[in-house]
């Protein structure tokens, strides 16, 4: 009675141990502040709970969601494109609704590596796009995001031979854990090394209406030609603060979005319908309040980069998503400065090494607390 060999050599996903840890200092009477995982604290709009609740009472919206969301689902995200990047999307073709993206992430891999083939995945970068390669006993190669660079790869530096024998690359933009933006320029780029290596470009783009000090994130399928080697993953996560119900979108190529529903098909039956109702009021409703939204996330920017400075680091104000990306103190690793942090002052950021071997030295620090929260954060943070 034993598991299969991915699952005993797939390390335990960080935030769920981290999350053990932080249970066991309040059931001991710590009062515990998480900055550490990116779960927006803010409610949606109440339209869009209001379009939860209607289309929850409604009898015959209790059985199965669809296999491929309902078609207004599929046609108000195909409008959100349009609407947000000018870009015109096939909804029966180049568009698939998502239990959130994170899943679309891992099965993306079950679609298109066989065992033994390889990707290639940032680093540093969201953990989902190495564990799901190892999930379909793929082999991963990693390509540095270094502050240099402002966290942009270097593409020309990947050896030839490895992105020839790449399937898949990952990107992300606005990235997670660094914060750092991207152009067009630079994802034309990315799309020319693609035609040029046979690869299917992963762009990962929940962050992209997290946006700060006037920066409008791109969307990769704005490149002429991009849904020839891309798709494209987004996220009502962190779009709409809706993280709790599960629902995003993967669009672009239609053949790979062909295999990724035929991997889905036979592992979910889709997403609840009264979620899909009410993702068509968040994508297709009054989009001002994001502005306002946006404003508060701005606010506890600043506090944190004007609380680091506080204690002597220095970090430039990120444009975009739910983070703050910071070297931790001399003297300490990653993971030695978050553990005291949490075990002497109950405040909960996550290690830079989580996201990968270049994090070290460096710490995340999340957006996503109450604006009085992260103030005390900041005072403990300088009280250490």
């Amino acid at each position: 009675m034993q598991p299969a060999n991915r699952v005993v050599n797939l390390p335990p996903y960080p935030f769920a141990s981290l999350g053990k840890r932080i249970a066991e200092l309040k059931a001991q009477g710590m009062d515990v502040i998480r900055l550490d995982i990116g779960s927006p604290d803010l409610p949606p709009p109440q339209r869009i709970i209001d379009a939860l609740y209607r289309s929850a009472c409604n009898p015959d919206h209790h059985g199965y969601g669809g296999y491929y969301g309902i078609p207004a689902l599929r046609q108000a995200m195909a409008d959100y494109y349009q609407r947000r990047f000018g870009v015109t999307l096939d909804p029966d073709g180049e568009v698939l609704p998502l239990i959130g993206s994170k899943e679309g992430i891992v099965n993306i891999a079950l679609a298109y590596l066989d065992p033994g083939d390889l990707a290639l995945v940032p680093d540093p970068g969201y953990a989902p796009y190495t564990m799901g390669a190892y999930l379909a006993s793929a082999r991963v190669a990693t390509f540095p995001l270094l502050a240099e660079r402002d966290y942009l790869p270097d593409l020309s530096a990947i050896p030839a031979e490895v992105a020839d024998e790449a399937r898949l690359i990952w990107l992300n933009y606005p990235n997670n854990p660094t914060g750092a933006t991207t152009t067009l320029e630079f994802l034309a780029e990315a799309v020319a090394f693609a035609r040029e290596h046979d690869l299917l470009i992963c762009h990962d783009a929940p962050y992209c209406d997290l946006t700060y000090d006037g920066y409008v994130a791109p969307s990769i399928l704005q490149v002429e030609g991009a849904r020839e080697v891309a798709i494209e993953f987004n996220s009502l996560s962190k779009l709409y603060n809706m993280a709790g119900w599960r629902v995003g979108m993967v669009v672009g190529n239609r053949h790979v979005l062909e295999a990724l529903t035929r991997v889905k098909t036979n592992v979910d039956s889709g997403i609840f319908r009264a979620i899909q109702d009410a993702a068509i009021e968040a994508l297709t409703g009054d989009q001002s309040w994001l502005a306002e939204r946006n404003a508060i996330y701005q606010e506890r920017r600043d506090i944190i980069v004007a609380g680091l400075a506080e204690i002597g680091i220095k970090v430039r104000p990120p444009q975009a998503s739910l983070y703050v990306w910071a070297p931790v103190p001399e003297g300490y690793t990653s993971v030695e400065f978050t553990t005291r942090l949490l075990e002497e002052q109950g405040v909960s950021i996550t290690p830079g090494t989580v996201f990968g071997a270049n994090g070290e030295g460096y710490m995340r620090i999340s957006l996503g607390a109450a604006t009085e929260r992260i103030y005390e954060a900041m005072d403990r943070l300088a009280a250490l």
